[in-house]
């Protein structure tokens, strides 16, 4: 699968993703939880070229939600990735796509059409932004950088904040972009050590934690274990060397 025609595919989203008009249309799916015109139109546009060029992959994404995929290889898909943002003009919204064969993430795209920031990343090969190879922050300690956290689950709001106290007391600073895929992109390249949030779906995670590892860093579940791509999971992302500091915190 060459990634340079999936990029190509996945940046023609920007004028969709713009389209203040289309971010306007919006169905509440559930508490603090929205769809708009733009995620279906972008979810559509790229599952239709995507099987053009591979039919035999299948998808698994936000829109269609969490079902039992038997194929080897399928792709994740999430459309924006940060749709609240989008809504309000609030412009750090992405695509995130990941390609999963066989229980691996093989190829990862975060793609950030505000600020026309690609990030990707095929396993082995290593993660690049712009075409430009990227890596992990080289701070060895907690309190040498910042750290990205994201509010998932408001009936968890007093246990989540608690964390984030515990965690802002030990780091240089504390940053919440609304956008998880975007949030593992920046700590692949560098511009935070670490990212953590109590649940996040495989089409949240599964590309930035592409980038991630192969800039170097490391992507768990709060307890250190390792991510199943076909299941949601608390995911905690670091550059590696702050990695056991931040799990103790959270």
């Amino acid at each position: 699968m060459d990634i340079q025609k999936i990029i190509s595919l996945v940046t023609k989203t920007q004028g969709l993703i713009k389209n203040r008009e289309m971010a306007a249309h919006v169905k509440e799916k559930g508490l603090a939880d929205y769809v708009t015109q733009v995620d279906i139109a972008v979810q559509n546009f790229l599952k239709k070229e995507l099987f053009a060029l591979a039919p035999d992959i299948q998808f698994l994404g936000e829109e269609t939600g969490l079902q039992e995929i038997k194929a080897d290889s399928f792709w994740i898909l999430d459309p924006v990735d940060g749709t609240t943002n989008l809504m309000h003009d609030y412009q750090h919204s992405v695509v995130s796509l990941a390609l999963c064969r066989q229980g691996e993430i093989v190829m990862g795209i975060v793609y950030d059409p505000f600020h026309e920031e690609v990030f990707s990343a095929v396993k082995g090969k290593g993660s690049f932004l712009n075409g430009q190879p990227i890596h992990v922050s080289n701070a060895e300690k907690l309190s040498d950088t910042m750290i990205g956290f994201g509010t998932a689950k408001r009936e968890l709001a007093d246990e989540n904040f608690a964390r984030f106290r515990r965690v802002f007391g030990q780091c240089q600073d504390v940053r919440r972009i609304g956008s998880a895929a975007l949030e593992l992109a920046y700590t692949a390249c560098g511009r935070q050590g670490g990212y953590f949030e109590i649940y996040l779906n495989p089409w949240d995670y599964a590309a930035g934690m592409l980038l991630i590892q192969e800039a170097g860093g490391k992507v768990t579940d709060f307890t250190g274990k390792a991510l199943n791509p076909r299941k949601g999971s608390s995911v905690a992302a670091t550059n590696g060397y702050i990695h056991t500091e931040l799990l103790k915190l959270i």
